[in-house]
């Protein structure tokens, strides 16, 4: 049996250790002890990023936000889906997680993030949709586990009433927020309803053929 190797581990911003490991060519991120995005599960990261490509593809420049460059995969699926004129921004809260992107040993998504339509913000998400009103045909949030905060309980607050508010107006006419959850969430979707979103969920494989869920929100103005 192959070993699970550590390569590397930091903390997050409330102090709880985040590790990354290596198993048989598979990598593995985790938070205190609880796995919280692999290599091998994958399927609905990109899964996200291709919702909201088929809305905005045809635009003459579009505009992505990325709220959580996670390891990659919501962040290749956009640069796959989007031409040459367009413009992603992905903003990541832990600076380790763009370190271990960047590491090109760990192959990872270091060339995505040299891609020159890509701008990185290492910052909070919240503070790129506050700053930049109107400015994105479409947001993509994968902060977390969903709208409860696992690696950093600040991260909860993005999925209030008053952030989706500012994430409506963080987007240009006819654009779309698509949130990320590990479960089923009616209450938040209920949220994104008041908030002023027409609201639609997809359930979607973790992997292909998988029996394992996550869901996707997808508001659109």
């Amino acid at each position: 049996m192959k070993p699970t190797v550590l390569l590397a581990q930091a903390s997050t911003n409330d102090g709880r250790l985040m590790t990354l490991h290596e198993h048989d060519g598979e990598y593995l991120i985790s938070v205190a002890g609880v796995p919280l995005m692999s290599t091998r599960q994958h399927h609905s990261e990109q899964r996200l990023a291709e919702v909201a490509c088929q809305r905005i593809c045809d635009l003459p420049a579009p505009t992505l936000l990325i709220g959580g460059l996670g390891l990659g995969f919501t962040l290749r699926a956009a640069l796959e889906g989007l031409g040459p004129q367009a413009k992603i921004t992905v903003a990541e809260l832990l600076p380790a997680v763009v370190e271990w992107n960047r590491t090109s040993d760990f192959g990872l998504a270091w060339r995505e993030l040299e891609d020159p339509r890509v701008e990185l913000v290492v910052g909070n998400v919240a503070n790129v949709i506050r700053n930049r009103p109107k400015a994105f045909d479409a947001i993509l949030l994968d902060v977390d586990n969903g709208a409860s905060g696992l690696t950093t309980a600040s991260n909860a607050a993005l999925y209030h009433a008053s952030s989706l508010q500012r994430a409506k107006a963080a987007l240009r006419p006819g654009g779309c927020l698509v949130v990320w959850s590990a479960d089923n969430d009616p209450a938040f979707v209920e949220r994104m309803g008041e908030a002023g979103f027409s609201v639609t969920t997809e359930r979607v494989a973790a992997y292909p053929g998988g029996k394992l869920f996550n869901w996707l929100f997808v508001g659109e103005t």
